[in-house]
């Protein structure tokens, strides 16, 4: 990611993502989101609202398949990405938009409460490490350690 501007941006999803998929089958969730800044004017006690940023955020692969599943419009997200530029011409006049391509999306919880549910991978079970550990307590059922990962596991101190 050398030289790309890296972006961590704050704001609420205008329109349900839309899920596509590239000819050669990759998932691609694309959704805008926007974000409306406010100052206090301490001269007549009011909140004002400034010029809103709208950005358009585009997700691959499975976490764009989960962003579709998951982010729905009027919920407020958390995206970390990278900040691209694209210039086109439209009517005979230049223009730019800005896009996120985003490496994180997640809901903000500032306001907002969310349940988490672990994708499968790999044949796994859902919420299952596939890194070779072994897995459970076996403390559960009265198995010592020494039974489950080898004689050089200690019983622990409680």
């Amino acid at each position: 990611m050398a030289g790309e501007t890296v972006i961590t941006f704050t704001g609420n999803v205008v329109a349900d993502s839309e899920l596509r998929f590239t000819p050669s089958g990759a998932p691609v969730a694309n959704f805008r989101v926007a974000n409306t800044p406010r100052t206090f004017q301490r001269d007549t006690n009011e909140w004002k609202d400034g010029d809103p940023v709208f950005l358009s955020v585009s997700v691959w692969r499975q976490q764009a398949e989960n962003v579709a599943e998951s982010i729905k419009r009027g919920d407020r997200v958390i995206i970390v990405g990278r900040l691209t530029q694209r210039q086109y011409e439209k009517d005979g006049e230049r223009r730019s938009s800005y896009e996120i391509q985003a490496d994180e999306v997640a809901p903000s919880l500032r306001s907002a409460t969310a349940a988490v549910t672990k994708n499968s991978h790999n044949g796994q079970q859902a919420g299952q490490q596939a890194y070779g550990a072994p897995q459970g307590d076996p403390w559960a059922n009265g198995q010592s350690a020494a039974g489950q990962w080898g004689s050089a596991v200690q019983e622990p101190p409680f």
